[in-house]
């Protein structure tokens, strides 16, 4: 399942609030899915790789503090391992979708994704997900952009405003970005107080910046992943992407994903006082 990702901190990647999960399980008339029916949703749709490629984020939070994994010691990976377990990222989103996903939800994208064209898509995703070289997948992926004629960047781009219709993707990496350093300053990572209001200003204020290098990255990204798949069959990707129930189970996915993002950065931000004295921001 294509879900924009946290990992885009690292090449600036795309919170929606637990608050929205809140307001949707109200709108939510129908039974949740069983916790079997979850699972198998998970591998059908690919969202369990997705969910499992968060633990790669773990890698951007010292970036964030201006900081290096080798400045909090020997212990980073196994910290950091164990904050982004991805058995309990998984049972979290299990647990949420369960209260949130409809069976007329679950249903609708699990028959797409067990299509042949959305197997074909869920591999390659899943390969995507998971390698480590962002920066080597932007510059492959841009340079498959050059070469690309104007059909192919349309429907690439239409798939990305599809995926993130309500343009979530700024606020969801300022929301992480804001919860991580705030709890860093809590715990007293940092020698300093940071005051959210300023904070909150100083992301507002590279906002436009932020969006136009999200918009870049995912298309890069999105020209990477999909470079095996014919124009053709990414407009039936689009046009499946466009139902309005489809659109519903992506909101859906994309506040449980970073939601879990920015819970495992604060735990992780816990974590890091004990493993180093303080930094300046």
């Amino acid at each position: 399942m294509l879900v924009t990702p946290m990992r885009q901190t690292r090449h600036l990647a795309r919170i929606v609030f637990l608050g929205t999960l809140i307001v949707l399980i109200g709108l939510l008339p129908v039974r949740a899915a069983d916790r079997d029916r979850l699972e198998a949703f998970l591998e059908v749709t690919g969202f369990g790789v997705a969910l499992d490629s968060i633990a790669l984020a773990a890698a951007d939070a010292p970036v964030m503090l201006g900081l290096t994994a080798s400045d909090f010691g020997h212990d980073w990976a196994r910290v950091a391992g164990e904050v982004f377990d991805t058995a309990r990222m998984r049972d979290t989103g299990i647990d949420i979708l369960s209260q949130t996903l409809s069976d007329e939800m679950l249903s609708h994208a699990a028959d797409f994704y067990a299509s042949d064209l959305g197997q074909r898509l869920v591999e390659v995703e899943n390969a995507s997900h998971m390698i480590e070289d962002d920066a080597a997948k932007r510059a492959e992926g841009e340079a498959l952009l050059a070469e690309a004629d104007e059909a192919r960047i349309t429907v690439l781009q239409d798939m990305n405003a599809a995926v993130d219709g309500a343009g979530a993707g700024v606020r969801a990496l300022q929301e992480i970005q804001l919860r991580f350093l705030l709890a860093a300053s809590y715990a007293g990572v940092l020698d300093t107080q940071i005051d959210e209001g300023t904070l909150r200003a100083m992301l507002a204020e590279r906002e436009d910046d932020l969006r136009a290098a999200l918009r870049a990255s995912a298309l890069a990204n999105a020209a990477y992943t999909y470079q095996d798949l014919g124009t053709d069959d990414l407009r039936a990707y689009v046009e499946a992407l466009e139902d309005p129930l489809m659109a519903r189970v992506y909101e859906l996915m994309n506040a449980v994903q970073y939601e879990i993002i920015a819970g495992r950065f604060e735990v992780l931000a816990a974590r890091m006082a004990d493993m180093h004295p303080g930094q300046e921001l």
